[in-house]
């Protein structure tokens, strides 16, 4: 039996269809638009390459130019729009873009045009093509190091890596960060404030948290109790990651981690292995997410060979990136 279509199925259907239309027409206008900068670019490059003393006549010419264009196509011309467009074929003219799409905003290539290193400026181009960050959220992850967070745990092939394909979820180190980054629940970076407060923060930037997680995490549930032999407990907060297909079970502490943190932590991950997990899932991953460590105690407590206990630090303030990088390389953080 054919199903009815009432006036309000219909609407939304025919909504719908135009919300995904308009998309579709905003990213090829901003491809367009991308695309047509990159050329401009490169004809003032070219132009420039011809001229002597280009000093002085490129800054001329560039008045000149922007004066034209502006009367002629109005605003977006200025002399350091189309310094921006010049500079920005320069930095994309090794690739062959022929072939190249430019699926970006022109924002986010200004951004990302005052990356110096290729190699990370190309992580991070992967990054808002894959997650579709936003101009914000794109800022938000460069002054965090979220690039040198990950490529600090990594040998140069990693790295390598990292600049060719993104942040990739293959093992479950891949899931880990060390410091985590929490500026966006304004709490302060002393313990002033309780575990409670702490996991309430969490849930109420959940958003926020899954995407300094990272690839993969859906959220299960906050103070997920677990019982056996009459005893009773309560885990922070659950997530499973899609690419790994496994249980990542989070505890939250606000102070500096205790070898009794990692045995509770050890204890959620049995259980969760033993009477949660289904058999073709993989298994659970911990993490103590504490305010400080000591690695050495880390390291002691928990098996040589583990691979599903971590404990991973986290900053309520955002660092000024320089220092948080000479910090994260002399691994004080």
């Amino acid at each position: 039996m054919t199903k009815e279509i009432t006036p309000h199925n219909l609407y939304a259907k025919i909504a719908e269809l135009l919300h995904a239309a308009r998309q579709t027409v905003v990213r090829a206008i901003n491809q367009t638009m991308v695309y047509t900068y990159y050329e401009i670019g490169r004809m003032i490059v070219e132009d420039e390459q011809q001229g002597k003393e280009r000093a002085k006549y490129g800054k001329q010419v560039l008045k000149e130019l922007s004066k034209q264009l502006t009367s002629d196509f109005g605003k977006g011309f200025s002399v350091d729009n189309l310094q921006n467009m010049r500079q920005f074929y320069l930095t994309y003219s090794i690739y062959e873009t022929t072939s190249r799409k430019f699926e970006l905003s022109w924002s986010h290539y200004l951004k990302l045009m005052r990356i110096k290193i290729e190699q990370e400026r190309n992580f991070y181009e992967i990054e808002c093509i894959t997650n579709n960050w936003s101009l914000k959220e794109l800022q938000r992850q460069f002054d965090s190091a979220l690039y040198e967070r990950l490529a600090l745990s990594r040998d140069k092939e990693g790295v390598k890596y990292l600049a060719e394909k993104g942040h990739t979820i293959e093992k479950t180190t891949d899931l880990l960060k060390d410091p985590y980054i929490l500026e966006f629940l304004d709490l302060p970076e002393h313990p002033h404030y309780s575990e409670n407060d702490f996991e309430q923060a969490l849930i109420d930037k959940l958003e926020h948290f899954l995407l300094e997680l990272g690839k993969g995490f859906t959220f299960v549930g906050r103070q997920v109790r677990i019982s056996f032999d009459e005893k009773h407990f309560k885990v922070d907060l659950v997530f499973f990651n899609r690419l790994l297909r496994c249980f990542v079970v989070i505890d939250l502490k606000i102070g500096e981690l205790t070898h009794q943190d990692l045995g509770q932590m050890q204890m959620y991950v049995n259980y969760y292995d033993r009477f949660v997990k289904l058999p073709e899932e993989n298994k659970t991953v911990g993490i103590v997410l504490c305010r400080d460590k000591s690695q050495t105690l880390v390291e002691i407590t928990l098996p040589e060979d583990n691979d599903q206990i971590f404990a991973s630090r986290y900053h309520t303030v955002l660092p000024d990136k320089q220092a948080f990088i000479q910090l994260l390389s002399q691994g004080e953080v």
